[in-house]
Order: C-alpha cells, then structure tokens, then sequence
C-alpha cells in the first residue's frame, strides 16, 4: 500500500463538532465515509428531490492530488439516494465548505439525519495533460466508432 497523503481539515464554525471526521471502515476501504453535518435538522428528499448537505468541513488537498465524492452502495441499493454529480471532485486550490448533492432516485421519502454517513471521499493522484492541435489523429482498431460500437450491451 501507498504511503497515506496528508489531507488538513477545519470545522466550520456552528456546526457539530461531535460528527466524526471522514473516516476508513475497514482496513482496505478505498473511500473514506463522509457525515451528514445539520445543526438545523434531518433533511427529509422526495423522490426526485436533491440538496447539498453539508459536512461542516473543509479540507487542504496537497497539490497533485483531488478527492472524489461517490455515493454509498448502500444508500443506492437499498433508499436509491445517489450523488447526481458523481463522481464530483475536489480540486487541490479549494478551501470552500465541503458539501455533497444528495438526490433521491427512490419511489419513497427519504431522510438524511444528522451524523449519517452519506458519500464517501477517495483520495486520487492527479495529471494534468497538454493539449495541441494536430492535422490527424493514429489510426485504431476500433477507429472513429461511437457510443455502442464495441458491441451489444
């Protein structure tokens, strides 16, 4: 295993310092679990519905790195709540609020508490690549093909 990056959090001020940061469940979790930070209250989603519920953080990535915010198998499978940015990403120069857009794709109310976990962050190596015009491109088996030319399904 790689040697573990160093990511910085701050509390926001009035949120619960009680939630517990972000955090590995299990030895080889890829993704750290992010909670739900709501001083004000459980938010309930319609279905259809989406918000962006805050975590009461905020973090330092270290340049060459992002972080990623994925939806919890759980939550998908059994509530149907998925992240419609999925995966968003955290750049390393952002120091603003760390919120997640929570949507419900289920067929009933579902109610994110306080303290839930409710995405989880995965920390990724970042390459920024250089772009340049060119007159053509290398030829490939597959070729100028597009969605579905690969095969069936």
């Amino acid at each position: 295993m790689a040697e573990p990056v160093d990511i910085r959090v701050t509390r926001e001020a009035g949120f619960d310092a009680s939630v517990p940061l972000p955090s590995y469940e299990t030895a080889g979790a890829a993704g750290a679990d992010l909670r739900a930070n709501l001083p004000d209250g459980d938010v309930t989603l319609a279905p259809g519905e989406r918000a962006l519920i805050p975590t009461g953080l905020r973090i330092e990535i270290p340049d060459g790195f992002e972080v990623q915010i994925r939806p919890r198998s759980g939550l998908a499978l059994k509530h149907g709540i998925t992240l419609p940015n999925s995966p968003g990403t955290i750049d390393s120069d952002y120091r603003g609020p760390l919120g997640v857009i929570v949507m419900n794709a289920g067929t009933e109310p579902f109610t994110v508490e306080h303290g839930a976990r409710i995405a989880q962050m995965v920390v990724a190596p970042v390459l920024q690549a250089r772009f340049e015009v060119t007159v053509a491109l290398s030829d490939t088996a597959r070729g100028a093909g597009g969605f579905g030319s690969t095969g069936t399904g």
